[in-house]
């Protein structure tokens, strides 16, 4: 019977069970939409039932094993969005989910007295996106949740800690919380101490790759599964998504998911003295990740894919953008650029009016992919001004880079090659199979480039560019 893991990657955007073999070979794979309740507590906060996303976890790998067929789960990992967390009671039950866009702790981002101080340790200005300021947040408004309140954890830890029954929070999804100092990979009572927290409610800290030990009997029903199968700490999913890619120290990963990171991986913190820029654990024992975010783009495209082709598929969009001759429709999409104060609240399309027979759904979407692209352009060049790339190439993952326009843009843009992996498309479930083989000692997945997409000098893009530019510059004027 063929040997398979288990990769759970709760998402922003969505939940995902795949079914691996060792060889990185996708079995079976079973998506659903994550639930999200307004809290009207807070003028932007949102929240999900963790006992509703673990009922979706069931039913989604039970689907995945069967679409697998015949196989034996020797191994089980997760893999979540960055800064999302669960808070759990003095028995272990999840009280309530926050993902990584509630923003419940906005209204006390001013408490914080020495926002450099923050950055210095933990290589992020100090904001509500972050785990700290969301548990401020239940604390200062949910005194019916915080008065059970004992501990919390990632969401994919705590996806390890059903499976296992072992409390655990992994150094790349701690680097999230604003109270991990990154140099000495600990928790920080300095940083609780900026928050008025307690260091008693921070997890005893694992290495990715950890086994946690077998899955608990009842789980092992409930997966109808072997009670064998070990419980292997995964980490954060850009991470594994990295971890996917194969790279090199110095080596730039560009990871187009719901938003897109655009990270190098280094051997030594470094931080922007603008701090526009994170660094955090990677899920190696000595490796950092240096990295700016151009913010929502891959939750755009498919969105505006929804819209303007429900029924069609990603090559139907390919053949019809790419056969524009001419246009000049753009787009500023709410995606973030490193070196702006502010974000966008207000996006938009501009073209020229009156309306003309020329625009077509592809232009639309080909305005979207426009953005995406320029956005990450500014961004890495952020970045690479904070820490120069000198290599002649960057690698792309994530379900965003299907486009190979896209791919084709950000390359001309960069000036730099552009190359993918096997399996980039489900780069975190190839990082979470990699993880599994090392946590048990199997052969490692063998790393293929499988297309690489050169620079081109196109004088129009240059021209698109700056017309990119100017509608950015005046929709954020107008409306932000």
């Amino acid at each position: 019977m063929l040997a398979a893991y288990i990769i759970i990657d709760v998402g922003t955007g969505n939940l995902r069970v795949a079914v691996a073999s060792k060889e990185g070979e996708i079995l079976g794979i079973q998506r659903s939409d994550i639930e999200y309740i307004k809290d009207e507590a807070y003028p932007d906060a949102i929240y999900f039932d963790p006992n509703q996303l673990w009922d979706s976890i069931i039913v989604l790998a039970k689907d995945a094993l069967q679409q697998a067929g015949e196989v034996k789960v020797i191994g089980l990992t997760a893999t979540s969005q960055r800064e999302g967390i669960v808070l759990l009671d003095h028995a272990g039950k999840a009280l309530i989910g926050l993902p990584n866009i509630d923003h419940r702790g906005r209204e006390w981002e001013n408490d914080i007295a020495d926002k450099n101080f923050v950055y210095d340790l933990t290589g992020r200005y100090p904001t509500s996106l972050f785990s700290a300021m969301k548990l401020v947040g239940v604390r200062n408004r949910k005194p019916e949740i915080w008065n059970q309140f004992s501990t919390f954890l990632s969401i994919s830890d705590w996806v390890e800690y059903e499976l296992s029954g072992v409390l655990h929070y992994e150094h790349s999804q701690a680097s999230e919380t604003l109270l991990y100092d990154v140099v000495q990979k600990n928790w920080s009572k300095k940083l609780a101490d900026a928050f008025n927290l307690e260091t008693s409610i921070l997890r005893k800290l694992v290495t990715s790759g950890t086994s946690l030990g077998l899955i608990k009997s009842d789980q092992a029903q409930q997966f109808n599964i072997s009670p064998l199968a070990q419980v292997i700490v995964g980490g954060a999913d850009t991470q594994l998504a990295v971890v996917g890619t194969q790279p090199d120290t110095n080596d730039v990963i560009i990871v187009s998911g719901t938003t897109t990171p655009i990270i190098k991986l280094t051997a030594e913190y470094v931080l922007d003295e603008k701090q526009r820029t994170w660094t955090g654990r990677h899920v190696d024992e000595h490796s950092f990740m240096f990295e700016t975010n151009a913010g929502v783009t891959g939750l755009n495209y498919q969105r505006l894919k929804e819209i303007f082709y429900p029924n069609e598929g990603y090559e139907v969009i390919e053949k019809e953008v790419a056969a524009l001759q001419n246009n000049n429709c753009f787009a500023a999409l709410g995606s973030l650029v490193a070196d702006e104060k502010g974000s966008m609240t207000k996006g938009g399309f501009i073209f020229d009016v009156p309306v003309s027979h020329q625009i077509s759904r592809a232009g639309f979407i080909y305005a979207a992919l426009w953005d995406i692209a320029c956005s990450i352009k500014e961004n890495f060049d952020t970045l690479s001004n904070t820490s120069l790339h000198e290599k002649d190439f960057v690698w792309a993952c994530g379900g965003g880079f299907q486009s190979r326009l896209l791919r084709e843009f950000i390359a001309s843009l960069i000036g730099k090659k552009v190359s993918i992996r096997k399996g980039y498309q489900q780069s975190s479930v190839m990082g979470g199979v990699i993880i599994c083989n090392n946590a048990l000692g199997e052969s490692q997945i063998v790393a293929h480039t499988i297309e690489t997409i050169d620079p081109l000098v196109n004088e129009a893009y240059q021209s698109q560019y700056q017309k990119w530019k100017e509608t950015r510059k005046a929709i954020k004027a107008t409306f932000n």
